[in-house]
């Protein structure tokens, strides 16, 4: 993968205030910098199409930063473009004077001519930015967008990995690879469950002790288990995190039952949430899209993700209580309850999760869908995970959210989104948004 390459472009020409244009340069590549990103910037504007020219014979940046520090006609856009036809910031500042006196800048009509030739002549739409350097919204926005930046260079870069395919029924988390690559830039290898089982099977029963030991900590009511499960789990934890790490997965999508109760005697649910605390991004049912929007979620919060079904609303609350067998991650766990560990609901085997998860004032509600033309979606909603108990046996948790529960219960059934959702812990909606639009993406975002 390149490495990450960003380049500032301010431009401009030098028959408006170039005091005032100095300034607004001088603060921008300040503020640029602050960031600590590998963000390119010239040491003066760009004030003719040759220095747009000189300055970018030598680069290949990925993304762009334009900035009208004054008007700029579109041929400056244009001439950039020809050179690198890459994701753009478009950033418009305000005049800085206004006193019936002279524009000083002119910078937003700069930005109308940017945007016009950009929509004839590249491949993505811009995220446009308006504001003083100087501004703390300005920086907040343009922080959110140099974030969606970021996650997209990391999916760009990424490896996410199948283990087995979806139980019959279940074909909404399958993926073409053809379509990840196209979409994110994703490359997608896939194994079979039954290989990890064979794998895990002959690793000695020492070594899952010892794995044991050392990873388990976090775990409460481990002893009540049946102790030769406990055991399969280290195992299939151990294979799992060295085919993560050899094959340099990001995600992982691991097909669950039935095989790993009949074929293996253990669940892999609680493996899957050991994985989800180390960082990497594993969804049950062999759903990758599913993987995919915990791998997201993951880069933006910086934390793990609580992956479940929707099972149940209450209208009085206007909660969706979102569950699942027992794969969320130990560090989401109700600090009065901790990740206690218990048996499957269904097949009474254990080990897996078993408990209500921590509340959480601001958190975001997500999905990256695929419609029936195979086109993906981005399901985007505001909430707030309640204080409340284990609600079923497994994992789960109450989301207040701002839509009439019942609405949005009836609306997204009946637009087809599929039955995982992702909860992030953190309120990262302008994020999404800004990830959609340089993917590309339709946004569907309930409020």
């Amino acid at each position: 993968m390149k490495p990450l390459t960003i380049a500032y472009l301010p431009i401009g020409v030098g028959t408006f205030h170039l005091e005032s244009a100095e300034a607004i340069f001088q603060e921008s590549r300040e503020v640029l910098h602050s960031f600590n990103l590998p963000i390119i910037a010239p040491n003066h504007i760009l004030l003719t199409l040759e220095d747009v020219q000189t300055f970018l014979q030598d680069l290949d940046p990925q993304y762009l930063i334009i900035q009208n520090v004054t008007f700029a006609n579109s041929a400056y856009t244009a001439q950039i473009i020809r050179h690198c036809n890459v994701p753009v910031i478009l950033w418009s500042v305000p005049e800085p004077i206004i006193d019936g006196g002279r524009l000083r800048l002119n910078s937003l009509t700069g930005a109308y001519s940017a945007g016009n030739i950009l929509a004839s002549l590249s491949h993505f739409s811009p995220l446009f930015l308006y504001g003083s350097p100087h501004d703390s919204a300005t920086q907040h926005q343009l922080r959110i967008y140099l974030k969606a930046i970021e996650v997209k260079h990391q999916l760009q870069g990424m490896t996410m990995a199948t283990v087995g395919h979806t139980p019959q029924g279940f074909g909404f988390g399958q993926a073409m690879e053809s379509e990840l690559l196209r979409d994110f830039g994703v490359m997608l290898i896939n194994t079979e469950a039954g290989n990890l089982m064979e794998l895990a099977k002959s690793i000695s029963d020492d070594k899952a002790k010892a794995y044991l030991k050392d990873h388990t900590q976090m775990m409460i009511n481990m002893e009540t288990l049946v102790p030769n499960n406990v055991i399969n789990f280290a195992k299939l934890a151990l294979v799992y995190q060295d085919y993560v790490k050899t094959n340099h997965i990001k995600a992982l999508a691991s097909r669950c039952w039935p095989d790993f109760f009949t074929n293996f005697g253990t669940p892999v649910c609680a493996v899957l949430g050991v994985l989800n605390d180390l960082g990497v991004a594993a969804s049950c049912e062999a759903d990758i899209y599913g993987a995919l929007s915990m791998f997201i979620g993951i880069q933006l919060s910086g934390q793990a993700v609580f992956f479940g079904d929707p099972v149940s609303i209450d209208q009085e609350e206007n909660t969706m209580t979102y569950w699942h067998c027992g794969t969320a991650a130990c560090s989401l766990a109700h600090p009065q309850t901790k990740a206690t560990m218990g048996v499957h609901p269904n097949r009474k085997i254990g080990p897996v999760m078993d408990f209500g998860v921590k509340p959480c004032e601001n958190v975001t509600v997500f999905r990256i869908g695929r419609k029936p033309d195979g086109k993906p979606r981005f399901f985007i909603m505001e909430g707030k995970v309640l204080d409340k108990p284990k609600q079923f046996q497994g994992t789960s948790a109450v989301v207040q959210v701002l839509p009439p529960i019942l609405t949005l219960t009836q609306t997204t059934i009946e637009a087809g989104w599929e039955p995982h959702f992702v909860i992030i812990y953190a309120s990262v909606v302008e994020e999404l948004k800004a990830l959609a639009k340089l993917l590309g993406i339709e946004i569907c975002h309930y409020v």
